[in-house]
């Protein structure tokens, strides 16, 4: 009876524990690995020794979480090209049954431009982060996971803050839709000018293939010359909406707003070659301000469109 209780309170909790695992890593995989590791050390802790469950549990996960960021950097150093965080990717449609991470991006805070964003912290400053600001634990936990006082906690907290104050503020997903399918029409025309008008002045395009396919190597800015890697892109793979494009792309939910998925349809011999591309976007000021251009299939397990 005390398992199956521990084990009950343990999944009304799973799903605050991916999204801290996820914020925290910035993967799919390694998040739904720190909350099965957190669950192991729970069977092996007695009860007496955890007064505040959630409390427990989010700083066990992020203790994990913590020891894998540390190593991240080391992994990375072979990396080619540029380091997306792994999108979560979900049907247009809400699901009849979400799982967790399905309910794990509808909050701001797990769009991409934010994902990103948190890339740029030190292991210390985005744990003090997304531990205060998005799990509202007390500096002094925060303090006691990181091996630091509370103060210096607080002033990793504010460090990280200043960091990613630049992130633009999520637009409602009206204005979303709207940006995107503005640029898909432009993209439709072939026409370098027409694609730069969809796209901010102070637009970003970001590729994160790791040599497996064609995508940017550095991150690319500037209206027309995004435009012009895009429209590249489009005719070399046949990228379109039609079923007569030799790879169709259709909508989904890329990190809670509006993005597409590319050939995950494809079942044809001639279509096997195509890489697989989840592409996500941030809109300011009612155009594409980030376009993340996922084409790594090994960082694209967050695909769930059923």
């Amino acid at each position: 009876m005390v398992s199956a209780l521990i084990a009950d309170l343990f999944e009304s909790h799973r799903a605050h524990l991916l999204s801290v695992a996820y914020r925290l890593t910035g993967s799919v995989g390694d998040a739904e690995d720190a909350v099965q590791e957190s669950w192991l050390r729970l069977a092996g802790t007695h009860q007496s020794e955890i007064d505040d469950l959630r409390v427990w549990l989010t700083t066990t996960v992020s203790r994990i979480c913590l020891d894998h960021l540390r190593t991240a950097a080391t992994r990375r150093e072979t990396y080619v090209g540029q380091w997306l965080p792994e999108p979560i990717v979900t049907g247009v449609a809400p699901s009849s049954r979400p799982d967790s991470l399905e309910s794990v991006v509808r909050g701001e805070e797990y769009r991409m431009a934010v994902m990103v964003a948190l890339e740029t912290l030190t292991p210390p400053q985005r744990v003090a982060l997304v531990l205060h600001d998005g799990a509202a634990v007390p500096f002094e936990e925060i303090a006691d996971v990181l091996g630091v006082s509370a103060d210096d906690a607080s002033q990793l907290a504010v460090q990280a803050r200043e960091a990613v104050a630049g992130v633009p503020t999520a637009v409602s997903d009206v204005e979303h839709e709207a940006a995107v399918r503005r640029l898909l029409v432009a993209l439709a025309t072939d026409e370098v000018d027409a694609v730069a008008t969809a796209l901010h002045p102070d637009a970003v395009l970001i590729g994160d293939a790791n040599g497996t396919t064609s995508t940017v190597v550095k991150i690319v800015g500037g209206a027309e010359r995004i435009a012009r890697f895009m429209l590249e892109l489009v005719r070399k793979h046949g990228i379109g909406y039609s079923e007569q494009a030799a790879t169709r792309y259709e909508f989904a939910t890329v990190n809670g707003q509006l993005g597409l998925v590319m050939n995950l349809d494809s079942e044809t011999e001639e279509q096997d070659w195509h890489p697989a591309r989840v592409v996500g976007f941030t809109v300011r000021d009612g155009l594409i301000w980030g376009t993340y251009d996922h084409a790594n299939p090994a960082k694209l397990t967050g695909v769930r469109l059923s």
